[in-house]
């Protein structure tokens, strides 16, 4: 019933794809890193509003999210390194780097149906 066509709602994702040095301005390494994410792909899946027990049985006690994504196993194949567009449209930076507003906690996987744990992105 959660994957019915009604219940879904739109949403993005951009699945993480490595970690590339940093340089500064002479094209040295400065020791940091940044993330480098593949295109935002739609998607379609159950959004829950908020996080209740229901979803707590799922992630066993884990509290660490804020919505889950219900979507059947013909949906997207998600990890928790993936970062998701689910409350604003896709947006980037001037380098590229995706302005995401979640992140995947936590992937639970059974017969019918995968759920996703995501958690609000924190703002830096």
């Amino acid at each position: 019933m959660r994957c019915m066509a009604k219940n879904k709602q739109k949403f993005y994702y951009c699945l993480f794809q490595s970690k590339v040095p940093n340089t500064d301005s002479q094209g040295r390494k400065t020791g940091g890193y940044r993330t480098v994410y593949g295109d935002a792909v739609e998607a379609m899946g159950n959004i829950s509003a908020a996080t209740g027990e229901s979803q707590a049985e799922v992630f066993g006690s884990m509290e660490d999210y804020d919505k889950v994504i219900v979507v059947d196993n013909a949906g997207p194949v998600m990890d928790e390194n993936t970062v998701l567009f689910v409350d604003k449209s896709p947006a980037y930076d001037k380098d590229g780097t995706p302005l995401f507003d979640y992140t995947v906690k936590r992937v639970a996987r059974s017969l019918n149906s995968i759920s996703y744990a995501i958690r609000k992105a924190e703002v830096t």
